[in-house]
């Protein structure tokens, strides 16, 4: 840190010419990362439904992810068939459609609605899932152009996977703008209410915009090489606005404190960044590392997270390490000018040393209706049940999402349906086939099964119509439709049934669909879930004794931790899952997405861990200070809340307002991410940093600082090397 702190004041124009030059280079390389980002991602790769899938895109040479468009008259079915030509002719002469599938031109009947007013056109795209979000929008403008106009009375909707990921996308690019919109002006205005001047105000703002740029350019970077989410852009914006936030008022609060206490203003930067500057490494580490845990999990949308988090927190604690202290420098005089500092009231008076020995006073009555309340918050978790993305996380006004309702109301059967690929289907006979479909249309809650020899029900044949899907001589594709909701008993148990069925002369098959997909990302996530928080744990604990020197703070630590994070998941399912108020405006659809939560907890976590650290490393220097009795022990905890108290409920209000930009975003499972940061972010800075942690500590006195006698020689050594280097 005196290192550091030296090369950053000593041409302190310099350094701050060169991270202006910095931040224009990533933002011009970095602003265009949205083009090379994808909205898929939330399903294993390595997952059977997925390579199901890509057995299918390669064999058949289309994507599997459809545009699906319907074609609705009221009142006249020649109507709808004419316009619904239209739309099929229009699709093929795209040189980027594979096949085309309608109503009108296919013999499957799942693509009429029962009352004959509704018909569907299927669309297969050439080339690969990311591929088909454009030539999706493209076509879908195309036909909006041409055809559309020439059947007004007709409602033509573009819909399916493919619009569903296209609508995704440029709504995350807006939602993003609009999140910037709010958050920044507000954080402003909290700053300049802080430091009380609005030129002080702006190096928070400028190391932020300094770390945003600098972390889309990263994630461009790493698209080159990989897939990345382009949620991820969500979570640099508002995490790097927070942390920068944090980092920066953190030094600067600090820096104040010690020119209040007499200390000249170069002797009182050095001190600093010795000491503030050190909770923001140790901060930084314990964030970034919580996050990039997300790695272990094998979908493209967890990993994109960490490399979002890792690259955003690193490079916030860097701008602030270097370009704040060479602020202070230049600001001089005027940094102090206009602060009326807390310093002036004796320690005492400070309202967070009274609350602090308030509520220590009466520890355990206090500390018990705390945890309760947390707690009795977290129960509705008890009743998550999992599920993954589709049409409902848009508005109700996208087009999408309004095809999504028509399938769920009129072909039910689309949606659930069960995908059978036998992918070495050479030689197989007829006779096989048959039986395996004739088997599966028995099974409850199915409907029709579709498969190369034709159409099934109830175990018989009912049609020889072979399904167009079908027709590789390779593969063989079985279609098995079903009345059982996603994610409900029913299709679980359904699922279970046709794999108990035997396979066509007992080749090996691959399943797929929205039921199978669904199982498939659970399963993986939830056999990977212990290994992540094992690992976070860990960090967790190596971190904070090597800050504290203490086994018990850590182990502490996890538990408030885990503690507060249980009221945002509660909230969740309250909210999203079970549509309590409104489910926030947006269209509950009885799960959760599994992304959600384990992204949530990941950051949540490391974000938590930050005002721990903030808090921790104030409070032991008080500790370290004294003659380390239990009096002496809970003194430490006050004088540290009363120096602190102020900075974390400020670094707080910002970071729930960067998070809470969140909430105006339109698709649904990034506002379920945006309140479920900013209540653990509110919940963990008041209710747990201001009255368990202090409860718990004064409850502990000294065996706060306990560690066995070989780990403390061990983090003794460490320290006197890392202070003499």
């Amino acid at each position: 840190m005196e290192r550091a702190t030296a090369w950053a004041t000593a041409a302190p124009r310099r350094v701050v010419a060169i991270a202006v030059l910095v931040m224009i280079a990533a933002a011009i390389f970095g602003v265009p990362a949205a083009g090379s980002l994808s909205a898929a991602g939330f399903q294993d790769p390595n997952a059977e439904s997925t390579l199901a899938s890509r057995t299918l895109a390669e064999a058949l040479g289309r994507s599997d992810a459809p545009l699906i468009v319907t074609v609705t008259h009221a009142d006249s079915t020649d109507a709808a068939r004419e316009a619904g030509l239209d739309v099929v002719t229009r699709a093929r002469q795209d040189p980027n459609v594979a096949d085309v599938q309608s109503a009108w031109t296919s013999p499957t009947p799942a693509l009429t609605a029962e009352d004959g007013r509704t018909g569907l056109v299927i669309v297969a795209f050439r080339g690969s899932e990311d591929d088909a979000p454009g030539y999706a929008s493209a076509l879908a403008d195309d036909i909006e152009a041409t055809v559309v106009p020439r059947h007004e009375d007709v409602q033509i909707l573009a819909g399916g996977p493919a619009m569903v990921l296209s609508q995704i996308t440029s709504q995350t690019l807006r939602d993003v703008l609009i999140m910037e919109a709010i958050a920044v002006p507000l954080s402003f205005l909290v700053l300049v209410w802080v430091f009380k001047g609005l030129l002080v105000a702006a190096i928070p703002i400028a190391v932020a915009g300094l770390t945003i740029a600098a972390s889309m350019a990263v994630l461009r970077l790493i698209s080159m090489v990989t897939d990345v989410s382009i949620f991820a852009l969500n979570l640099t914006t508002a995490l790097g606005l927070a942390l920068a936030i944090d980092y920066t008022l953190l030094i600067i609060s600090r820096f104040r404190d010690e020119v209040a206490a007499g200390a000249p203003r170069d002797a009182a930067l050095h001190t600093t960044m010795r000491t503030a500057g050190r909770t923001v490494v140790f901060s930084a580490l314990t964030v970034a590392l919580s996050m990039v845990t997300m790695v272990l999990f094998p979908m493209h949308f967890l990993k994109s997270f960490a490399y979002a988090g890792v690259a955003t927190v690193a490079l916030c604690a860097l701008a602030a390490l270097v370009v704040t202290p060479a602020a202070i420098v230049l600001l001089g005089p005027r940094l102090l000018s206009r602060s009326r500092h807390a310093a002036t009231t004796p320690t005492e008076q400070r309202f967070w040393y009274r609350w602090t020995k308030l509520v220590t006073r009466r520890a355990l009555p206090v500390g018990v209706a705390a945890a309760a309340l947390l707690v009795a918050a977290g129960l509705p978790f008890a009743g998550v049940k999992w599920g993954l993305p589709d049409d409902r996380v848009l508005p109700t006004t996208t087009s999408a999402h309004r095809v999504g309702d028509i399938l769920r109301d009129q072909f039910p059967a689309m949606e659930s349906t069960v995908t059978v690929v036998v992918p070495d289907a050479a030689g197989l006979p007829a006779a096989e086939l048959d039986r395996y479909a004739t088997q599966a249309s028995q099974i409850a809650d199915v409907s029709l099964v579709t498969g190369p020899t034709g159409v099934f029900a109830s175990g018989r044949k009912v049609s020889d119509n072979p399904d167009p899907a079908a027709r590789d001589p390779d593969i063989a594709v079985i279609s098995v439709g079903s009345t059982a909701p996603v994610s409900s008993p029913a299709s679980e148990r359904q699922l279970d049934d046709l794999r108990a069925v035997p396979t066509p002369a007992d080749r090996p098959v691959q399943v797929t669909g929205s039921a199978q997909i669904n199982r498939d990302t659970v399963d993986s996530i939830t056999e990977r879930l212990p290994a992540v928080l094992i690992a976070i744990a860990v960090i967790t604990f190596l971190l904070l004794f090597l800050l504290t020197g203490s086994v018990v703070l850590p182990l502490k630590a996890v538990l408030l931790n885990v503690l507060s994070l249980t009221a945002a998941f509660g909230a969740l399912v309250w909210i999203f899952q079970d549509g309590h108020l409104g489910a926030f405006g947006t269209t509950p659809t009885g799960t959760l997405v599994i992304n959600m939560p384990v992204l949530l907890f990941c950051i949540a976590f490391g974000l938590s861990m930050d005002y721990e650290v903030f808090l921790i490393a104030r409070i032991r220097e008080y500790w370290l200070r004294s003659g380390r009795t239990r009096a002496d022990n809970d003194e430490s905890v006050a004088l540290g809340l009363a120096h602190t108290g102020r900075v974390v409920t400020a670094a707080a209000l910002i970071m729930s307002i960067s998070f809470s930009a969140l909430i105006a975003a339109q698709v649904s499972f990034m506002r379920m991410f945006g309140l479920g940061l900013t209540l653990a972010v509110l919940v963990d800075a008041t209710l747990v940093r201001m009255v368990l942690l202090p409860v718990l500590m004064q409850m502990m006195g000294r065996w706060n600082w306990w560690a066995p006698a070989p780990l403390a020689r061990l983090h003794q050594r460490i320290e006197a090397r890392v202070t003499h280097s």
